[in-house]
């Protein structure tokens, strides 16, 4: 029989088992998933707090359960907490402020704007003023996690405060304070690309929030700063359109930052101001804050995407060909963003029924192109692809230079010096055209061909002679698919049987009889009526006179040019070869200062390849201007 001592013993074996076993650590593997969410998982990307949070409640004693259940008490406990950090405790209070704001709704208009504005301040204050530096955070994942609550603050605030004051009719002023609760916003957009009391904002939209079908990819730069897009118009065609040859885009790119005044911890902390700025992306890459130059959050496809789904051109553009819809009249120039006098530019011209959508990457991806973006801007120009070559040259001709006149009148911004035209199919024969001088030669074979002498082709000369001088403020052109000796599909049954279906709007036409008139003897009673066979399809016809005289007139010696050309039929000399629309003898320029044949079909600008090519050619305009490093 045990004795007692034995016996106690026995019993107290399992308890010690049950408290070893309690007190021992197990190891197991995370797959990668979980650690990834462990590691990263917040407020903001999976709805529950970080670890970062559950680590400082830990060090506090804070229970878990009671912040939950009581938000304020909880961030009131940690602000004043001993045995944190600054980094933890700002950052977990800037997690705590985004998870109040994200569980108001609208209604609490005031309330939720100030929530946001806290996460902001001390997001803030934890990047900019606490003892170790962004650049020695700059491998933290926390970093990385604060800078996204600010920047997802300051967008939700700037929303919330636009469509505020949108309601209740109080447009956007320069350096004006309101009051939201107990806070003071001051307004701080003299750094708009445009002036808030001219161009009424209509409606704000956050960049992250916008995807577009049709665009291969969205280019942005990482930073500080809300990625929006403020709207000025809800068309891309505005009032102005029929008075003006030019429009500025109404869908603007644009970073929000809040500031708030004082350069220590305690006066961040203790401030109920905020200042609210807007940049425009394109000109500032980064600002100075805190005693550093900090980079500047951006977008830089979503205004376009925006500006391309709320243009209608594709629709608009097939319409108009046979006079329905609201029908385009003449040309008009399109600046993809506020116009930059610093910035050289970039001009492209569409082809036959087409619009500027036949750029949506191309432009896209220039734009795209850190260097590039830095030194360039894009026009681009939509005109009537039925009217006449002759018509067309001439008008999109006077829409530039009216352009150009309006935004630089003397003459002297980099903008209206060394511009770069781009066409493709048709746009690429008016490029040549606008690049081209009037030459004897073809012109003697051209009136010839039209059995034009006497008083009609004394004037009609005169007439070439002033019309057919190169744009001055052109350097270099790119014909990408151009058709400059025509192409014999403008002469099949199936050409001609379109072209009976084109239309061309009451007001070409009487601008066309115009021209015809100059043309005649005023004693003779004849008039004459242009309006049978001059449709751009006729023009395009490789016999036709014009389209021959435009090949063989010869481009200014001033011009560098270059072509890029489609070849989808490989089993043919290349001589012989076509893009399935336009031959590549008809496409092939001599003295070209690079020629580029890429496999594809006659919308050969939107492949990678084009692209590439194209912004190579950009990449050398910018180093013969000194402006790039040749590579």
């Amino acid at each position: 029989m045990p004795t007692p001592l034995f016996a106690c013993r026995l019993l107290l074996l399992p308890t010690l088992l049950l408290l070893a076993a309690c007190a021992g650590v197990r190891v197991s593997a995370l797959d990668t998933q979980d650690y990834m969410a462990q590691r990263r998982g917040d407020v903001l990307t999976t709805g529950r707090l970080s670890a970062s949070v559950g680590v400082a409640l830990q060090v506090t004693g804070i229970e878990a359960d009671a912040c939950e259940d009581q938000p304020p008490r909880c961030r009131e406990a940690l602000k004043v907490a001993e045995g944190l950090s600054d980094e933890l405790r700002l950052s977990v209070l800037a997690e705590l402020w985004l998870q109040e704001a994200l569980r108001l709704d609208d209604a609490r208009y005031e309330e939720r704007v100030a929530a946001y504005l806290e996460t902001a301040r001390y997001a803030y204050a934890y990047l900019f003023l606490t003892g170790r530096t962004l650049e020695e955070r700059a491998l933290d994942d926390r970093q990385t996690q604060v800078r996204d609550y600010y920047n997802f603050a300051v967008q939700q605030a700037a929303l919330l405060m636009f469509r505020h004051y949108q309601r209740t009719g109080s447009i956007a002023q320069p350096d004006r304070a309101r009051r939201v609760g107990d806070w003071t916003v001051v307004e701080a957009f003299g750094n708009l690309p445009f002036d808030p009391r001219q161009s009424q904002p209509l409606e704000l939209m956050p960049a992250s929030e916008l995807s577009f079908a049709g665009v291969r990819n969205q280019y942005r730069r990482d930073g500080l700063g809300a990625e929006l897009v403020l709207g000025t118009a809800r068309r891309v065609v505005d009032r102005h359109s029929a008075t003006r040859s030019w429009s500025e885009t109404p869908f603007i790119a644009l970073t929000a930052v809040v500031t708030f005044p004082g350069d220590s911890l305690e006066a961040v902390l203790g401030t109920r101001e905020a200042v609210i700025s807007a940049y425009d992306p394109y000109r500032h890459a980064s600002l100075p804050l805190a005693g550093r130059v900090i980079p500047l959050a951006a977008n830089f496809t979503s205004a376009y995407g925006v500006w391309l789904a709320r243009s209608g051109f594709a629709a608009q553009s097939l319409l108009t060909l046979i006079g329905k819809g609201e029908v385009l009249e003449r040309p008009h120039v399109y600046l993809l963003q506020p116009y930059d006098p610093g910035r050289r530019t970039i001009v492209m011209l569409h082809g036959l029924a087409s619009s500027p959508e036949a750029w949506i990457n191309v432009a896209n991806e220039v734009m795209g192109d850190e260097a590039l973006r830095q030194n360039y801007q894009i026009w681009q120009v939509y005109y009537p692809t039925q009217v006449p070559l002759a018509l067309n040259h001439q008008e999109i001709h006077d829409a530039l230079q009216g352009a150009l006149r309006h935004f630089d009148p003397e003459g002297t911004a980099p903008a209206s010096r060394d511009m770069v035209l781009v066409g493709h199919s048709m746009g690429g024969v008016l490029a040549k055209l606008m690049v081209s001088r009037f030459d004897e030669g073809p012109w003697r074979e051209y009136l010839v061909r039209q059995k034009l002498d006497g008083l009609a082709g004394v004037r009609l000369e005169h007439l070439a002679r002033e019309r057919l001088q190169p744009l001055p403020q052109v350097s270099r052109a790119v014909f990408i698919a151009a058709p400059h000796q025509g192409t014999p599909l403008a002469e099949n049954f199936l050409a001609r049987w379109a072209s009976q279906l084109i239309r061309l709007p009451v007001s070409v036409v009487v601008r066309l009889n115009e021209m015809a008139q100059l043309l005649v003897d005023p004693t003779s009673a004849k008039p004459v009526v242009l309006t049978q066979g001059v449709t751009s399809i006729h023009n395009l016809a490789s016999h036709n006179p014009l389209i021959q005289l435009g090949g063989r007139l010869p481009i200014a010696p001033s011009v560098r040019y270059h072509s890029i050309i489609g070849r989808n039929t490989p089993d043919q000399p290349l001589a012989e070869s076509s893009d399935g629309i336009v031959p590549y003898a008809s496409a092939h320029l001599p003295g070209a200062e690079s020629e580029r044949v890429i496999p594809g079909g006659h919308s050969v600008q939107e492949t990678p390849q084009a692209i590439v090519e194209l912004r190579r050619i950009l990449r050398v305009h910018l180093a013969a201007l000194r402006q790039l490093p040749a590579e």
